[in-house]
């Protein structure tokens, strides 16, 4: 049995009930706070890694939606001033924003950076300000996430990432059988990239600049002559070492020749080199 089945069958039990009558079962507020706790400490995870293969940990997301079911709306207030001026926060009461201390050792810059209870930032991850991360993410030490950028709802961020200001890594939180964002170790993606729709990128990948991956665009390997595309069992997925820009490609009929149409399109120009890395390289004093 798995160190967690108790609690996975208790969320599976709730899930299906709805706000109305879990609000009036006791059991069920203490299930959801013990399974938030875990995951705001990054025990239990939204996805992972099993034989090489990441898995969606379905159960995980149902937590998740429980936690929407049973809160109610609550206002939070956050003073700036002596004279009571405050942002005003409305939100479920059970996903406030996430306490977080010096003992938990990341740095968030100050600036309208924001980050929901029911992630995990580990320890050495940096914030500049204003990003956001969403609830059931997971972001791994020393990562990087730059102004504007967002980490949406059960994205897995993995170590040494450097998310580039405005880089919108999509959140997938429903349908719970669906592959969240996943994006491995020591990739480098370049501002205003977006990354959508269970897409999983592999480790040390480049993403360049305005890049966009999602589940309906093909990305062409120009250096190995392939193309990757999502099908109905499996997610994008971007090789290893991959360096991707953004390209384009022409559009077949007469009217798109005659008027010398073309699409977006990614392209792998190449595979990670030392001049790549040399490039990339991440700046270790801004930590």
């Amino acid at each position: 049995m798995g160190q967690y089945d108790t609690l996975k069958e208790a969320i599976l039990g709730f899930s299906s009930l709805a706000p109305a009558a879990l609000w009036e079962i006791p059991e069920a507020r203490r299930v959801f706070n013990e399974f938030k706790q875990l995951l705001n400490e990054g025990l239990v995870r939204a996805a992972e890694k099993s034989g090489g293969e990441w898995q969606v940990n379905f159960w995980v997301k149902e937590g998740i939606l429980l936690g929407m079911r049973l809160g109610r709306l609550e206002g939070s207030y956050v003073s700036l001033d002596e004279h009571g001026t405050s942002f005003t926060f409305i939100d479920k009461d059970t996903w406030p924003l996430k306490t977080i201390t010096m003992e938990n050792n990341v740095r968030i810059v100050p600036g309208g950076s924001a980050v929901r209870d029911g992630s995990y930032l580990a320890p050495g991850v940096v914030m500049m300000p204003p990003a956001y991360v969403n609830v059931g993410a997971y972001v791994d030490a020393g990562t990087m996430i730059d102004s504007h950028a967002l980490v949406g709802s059960c994205a897995q961020v993995g170590k040494k990432v450097h998310l580039s200001a405005g880089v919108q890594v999509g959140g997938v939180l429903e349908p719970v059988g669906a592959m969240p964002v996943i994006i491995e170790d020591e990739v480098m993606v370049g501002g205003n990239c977006g990354i959508y729709e269970g897409t999983i990128v592999r480790e040390r990948a480049v993403i360049g600049t305005g890049v966009i991956l999602n589940g309906s665009t093909p990305v062409y390997d120009l250096a190995r002559n392939a193309i990757y595309r999502k099908s109905a069992e499996a997610p994008l997925v971007i090789p290893a070492g991959a360096v991707v820009v953004a390209g384009s490609r022409r559009v077949k009929g007469d009217f798109a020749a005659e008027h010398g149409l073309s699409i977006y399109t990614p392209l792998i120009i190449k595979y990670r080199d030392e001049r790549t890395d040399s490039a990339t390289a991440l700046e270790e004093a801004l930590r």
